[in-house]
């Protein structure tokens, strides 16, 4: 009996496993020599950041990228352009906000500033909020301190990403909750405004921002990121002055929610043009920075794509949509309408691809996929590490394409560019998401990787079902 199993894996692997042919190489390496010789990704980035900047959903920044957006997939040849409306939130920090607090020892008083930001979302204080600060690193650690102790005090989480671990995006999620839930978890102990350390890795200066989720139960209390620096600081002059006021400022205000868009290109196909092949980034970014590798670097990435097979004269099988989807960050509005529309439409779709992990050396692929599509994808293997790209299995894929999944769980096959991501909690919803942070040709071999699989998935496709 062990046999037979060993013998079926055998032959439903082999049958799933599309064989590449040499022509296939040819192609690749094509691809790889125009991105690297002629690209634009690059100088995309460039216009995107230094000319239109950060573009929080909502903002007139958002509004001029998605602008940018289709004119620059219409210069890069594609078939058609069209705009999705999408309804999404309207929130805005303001321009003034700040953290400080005293600290008075052997008769001298220093007043010290620290780098804060707020969370994204976030309530502003109507003013100043001065009060006492309690410092916990878990929600266990709140409940255990209880009301009698937090009330009408600043809570202070100062958990640190975990250093030891080498996935440094399993690091971020294990420090994530925190953000997203900490300031409704102190608002029921009574606290009258929270503080987060950063989501980093980095030891320096720069607050990172991200969305807080308020329940609807729960007062709303001002939220915002400490440094890692400044939290560190605090962490430090509260262990000898326990009773130090801590004053916080934000001007933070939220509007009725608007409607903006998400930016769609196809290439139409020329043997299954009702099948989609769907390429994707956001658009969107938080407004502190430029948004440059939080996912400026996949949006230019994924018109590159388009770019380098129509300059190639490829004729994809499929219809091939680049997607820049909106606002991500404050709630993927833009890839669940992109879904719903693609469902209501009855669209099939194969694959998705997304690249929303920076502008970093592409080390492969993961793939949310059925056995059958796993055994194509991994067939692929030795092609693809001819271009160093060495990971190729089951993981996740993307915020954006998500949702597709809820309507095809066994036909669409999702994939994830995986990168060289030791950096990017440096920088990830920071002000130091800058261009000038981004490599130009580990951004080029990205969106080599990443026209080099979808040229793949099209010509072989990939199985429903096994």
């Amino acid at each position: 009996m062990k046999i037979f199993y060993i013998l079926l894996a055998f032959l439903l692997t082999n049958s799933a496993g599309a064989q590449t042919t040499p022509q296939d190489s040819v192609m690749l390496t094509r691809i790889y020599n125009e991105v690297l010789l002629h690209g634009e990704c690059y100088n995309n980035l460039r216009y995107l950041c230094k000319n239109i900047g950060h573009r929080l959903a909502g903002s007139e920044s958002a509004a001029r990228a998605i602008e940018w957006g289709a004119s620059t997939l219409l210069a890069a040849a594609a078939d058609s352009v069209f705009l999705m409306p999408v309804e999404v939130p309207h929130w805005s920090r303001g321009s003034n906000e700040y953290a400080l607090y005293e600290v008075t020892g052997d008769r001298i008083a220093d007043l010290y500033r620290v780098q804060a930001t707020a969370l994204g979302g976030s309530v502003g204080t109507n003013g100043e909020i001065t009060a006492q600060v309690v410092e916990v690193k878990s929600f266990d650690e709140l409940k255990a301190l209880g009301e009698e102790n937090v009330k009408g005090k600043i809570v202070f989480f100062n958990k640190a990403m975990d250093p030891m671990l080498i996935n440094t995006g399993a690091a971020y999620g294990g420090a994530y909750p925190i953000r997203g839930q900490g300031p409704s978890e102190a608002a029921k102990y009574g606290a009258v405004a929270c503080l987060i350390r950063s989501l980093t890795l980095a030891d320096d200066d720069y607050p990172h921002t991200g969305g807080t989720i308020y329940k609807d139960s729960i007062p709303q209390i001002p939220a915002a990121a400490l440094s890692s620096v400044g939290a560190r600081q605090l962490s430090q002059h509260l262990a000898n002055y326990p009773d130090l006021k801590f004053t916080l400022h934000l001007s933070a205000t939220a509007y009725p929610r608007t409607v903006q868009a998400n930016v769609v290109a196809e290439i139409k196909g020329t043997q299954f043009p009702d099948e989609y092949i769907t390429i994707g980034a956001h658009l969107d970014s938080w407004d502190i920075g430029e948004g440059a590798h939080d996912d400026g670097a996949g949006i230019v990435q994924s018109i590159e794509v388009l770019r380098t097979l129509v300059a190639l004269g490829y004729q994809p099988k499929h219809t091939l949509r680049v997607v820049l989807f909106i606002n991500e960050e404050f709630g993927n509005d833009g890839g669940k309408t992109y879904a719903d529309s693609c469902a209501a439409q009855g669209l099939i779709h194969v694959a998705a691809l997304e690249s929303d992990a920076g502008g970093f050396t592409p080390l492969g692929f993961h793939c949310e996929c059925n056995d059958v599509q796993l055994a194509r994808f991994q067939s692929w293997k030795p092609l693809l590490e001819k271009f160093s790209l060495y990971e190729a299995k089951r993981g996740g894929s993307g915020v954006d394409i998500g949702p597709l999944k809820k309507e095809d769980t066994d036909r669409v096959a999702l994939f994830g560019m995986r990168v060289d991501g030791q950096k990017y909690f440096n920088y990830h919803h920071s002000g130091n998401d800058i261009f000038e942070n981004v490599d130009k040709r580990e951004l080029e071999l990205g969106a080599a990787a990443m026209a080099s699989l979808i040229y793949l998935i099209d010509q072989s496709g990939l199985p429903a079902s096994e």
